[in-house]
């Protein structure tokens, strides 16, 4: 899956730009489904990153979720941190008026629904259709049975008013056309959060913006050598 969103990149990655891909390590679960899977590979993920803060300009964390490494990186780097799943919300409310999801199995229409109503955009979403599919599913399974799931998911969120549908998984990147096709006529956009994500995280960078370090993404690395903590 990784390889699959570095190359759906390719097509409108600046020249200058260079992206890294970090697939989780053992003992991360195999795909995020659920909020322990989240908290484990995050707890994973961030042992295995801190080396490599100092290295790069900036981080998509590419799982569609509130995933709490975002937060978890925000504290540890001042360097810009993005999930896709807010990438594409942010950029759904700049470009229509309504944004709905395309989501994988049930639990995570319930999730994002949630996770919506934390990000605060609520008054703006019409809901998420889910696929019937698993994450690994968008990539084990017929290519042509997970495009038609994402398609009949899209054209469901149009049905229910949205002008925006987000792409609601990494796994589901470089299937974008599928969902184009099937809305375009109705005039709404399909916005996938690797790609947006990657773009936002380059505007940062260049405008030379950081993480604010006064409030609640202080210094996670000082809180534990402040209380005499060694260890990760």
């Amino acid at each position: 899956m990784t390889a699959s969103c570095l190359a759906s990149l390719a097509p409108t990655l600046p020249t200058s730009v260079t992206v890294t891909g970090f697939t989780a390590p053992h003992p991360s679960p195999t795909a995020i489904e659920s909020r322990s899977d989240g908290i484990l590979s995050a707890a994973t993920c961030l042992r295995a990153l801190l080396p490599l803060l100092p290295h790069h300009d900036a981080f998509l964390i590419a799982c569609f979720s509130a995933h709490p490494l975002i937060d978890a990186l925000r504290e540890e780097t001042e360097k810009p941190v993005i999930g896709i799943m807010e990438a594409a919300l942010y950029a759904s409310r700049m470009l229509g008026g309504r944004m709905g999801i395309v989501a994988t199995g049930q639990r995570s229409v319930v999730m994002h629904k949630d996770a919506v109503r934390g990000y605060g955009l609520g008054p703006f979403f019409v809901g998420a259709e889910g696929t019937g599919l698993g994450v690994l599913e968008l990539e084990g399974r017929e290519r042509g049975e997970v495009e038609g799931a994402m398609g009949r998911a899209a054209e469901r969120l149009v049905e229910r008013g949205a002008d925006c549908v987000c792409l609601g998984c990494a796994g589901m990147a470089g299937i974008k056309e599928a969902c184009e096709e099937v809305v375009r006529a109705r005039g709404a956009v399909v916005v996938e959060g690797v790609g947006v994500g990657v773009q936002f995280l380059v505007g940062l960078v260049r405008e030379g913006l950081r993480a604010g370090k006064s409030g609640v993404y202080r210094s996670g690395a000082e809180g534990r050598a402040a209380r005499g903590q060694d260890w990760v």
